[in-house]
């Protein structure tokens, strides 16, 4: 008799039946378990929650006052006799793979994830597991990034450059992941750092978690604005072309973003300079995560699925596309209201041609999706 899937999609999000419980759920449930703080997977509404320790304070910030169970990454919670564990996805602090098994049977949901190690947060951690169910924001040969140190040298450089200048320096990123990361990586011989409310906000959360991150400066009404402009500014996307971006200028403005790899994108968001960095996996990122899981079947949630699972297919796994709420990436202020904010995308939505996709699909060889 062929064993019932332990995981299956439904209109509310990834449910176990077994185990009652969801998967990142978009809609109100008892029992959710969350892969991360991003407000696309983490909504307002259910009974319980269950995430990473790192996310707890960032949660009760976004959420409010919601029961939450935080576990240690490898730690066991027993559900209706399925386990669930959680384990490093990279993308954000307190990011996690939920590991689900029962009867031999293994699940892993990867929520949104990165591969390379950037200094931040617990680097990612592949997974063996009979089915995978994988993001692939970025799921297209076009997206491959250069490693970090060489987009913060280009960052620092310029920063450098615009005090020469005389002029301020604002760079956009998320709240929760980008803006840490850019943080972190900052040369602070050149200036001070100085953080719009909302990335204040978020910073001061991961510091009640214990996370220790370079010294900020929030920006008040108080603040003296040629003191601000002497060093450099992390704002949220939300921020751009606003009067109070604008009180800074003269600046040159910075976007940090996988989309940035897009001819184009930078003008689209009037910026100066486009860095291209991303918290999610590049295309050779994804192929050697979900190839190191050695899974029979990998089911795409969100991205570039139809691209990608095409080309997986080609080289051998049984993939398959899925459709689901995934990919709006955060919001800017805090889940407090009556009703959910939309998420604020990672970046805007960009329509490209299948045609590029395909151009220059790397070889293959050595990929397969191999029995545990």
């Amino acid at each position: 008799m062929l064993q019932k899937p332990l995981l299956e999609f439904t209109d509310k999000g990834i449910y176990c039946a077994k185990g009652n419980f969801y998967i990142d759920p978009w809609q109100p449930v008892d029992d959710a378990v969350i892969t991360h703080a991003h407000a696309d997977h983490a909504y307002t509404g259910h009974k319980r929650y269950l995430a990473h320790h790192l996310s707890r304070e960032v949660l009760y910030y976004r959420l409010g006052e919601i029961q939450l169970q935080t576990v240690e990454y490898g730690e066991k919670v027993m559900k209706n006799g399925v386990e669930i564990s959680m384990f490093p996805a990279g993308h954000v602090i307190g990011s996690a793979q939920i590991r689900v098994e029962s009867q031999g049977q293994v699940w892993v949901v990867s929520g949104d994830y990165k591969t390379e190690d950037d200094g931040v947060c617990t680097p990612f951690e592949p997974v063996n597991c009979h089915h995978f169910i994988s993001e692939c924001t970025f799921g297209m040969p076009i997206y491959k990034w250069k490693p970090q140190s060489e987009i913060f040298a280009d960052v620092n450089s310029w920063w450098r450059q615009n005090v020469a200048q005389n002029l301020a320096t604002v760079i956009v990123g998320y709240s929760l992941g980008k803006a840490q990361r850019i943080l972190q990586n900052l040369d602070l011989s050149i200036g001070n750092v100085y953080t719009h409310g909302v990335i204040e906000n978020t910073n001061e959360a991961l510091r009640r978690n214990g996370i220790v991150l370079q010294p900020t400066h929030r920006i008040t009404q108080e603040s003296v604005k040629e003191e601000v402009r002497k060093g450099i500014i992390i704002a949220p996307p939300s921020s751009v072309g606003t009067p109070w971006m604008r009180k800074f200028g003269p600046y040159s403005f910075g976007y940090c973003s996988g989309w940035m790899a897009l001819r184009g994108a930078k003008r689209r968001r009037a910026a100066d300079r486009g860095f291209v960095m991303s918290d999610h996996a590049d295309w050779t990122g994804l192929i050697s995560a979900i190839d190191a899981t050695r899974c029979e079947s990998v089911y795409l949630t969100h991205g570039s699925t139809a691209t990608f699972s095409r080309y997986l297919r080609d080289i051998g796994f049984d993939a398959h596309e899925v459709h689901t709420l995934y990919g709006g990436e955060e919001e800017e202020a805090p889940a407090q209201s009556a009703s959910q904010p939309s998420p604020e995308g990672e970046g805007f939505e960009e329509k490209i041609p299948v045609k590029i996709a395909m151009e220059a699909l790397p070889p293959g060889e050595g990929l397969g999706g191999a029995a545990l």
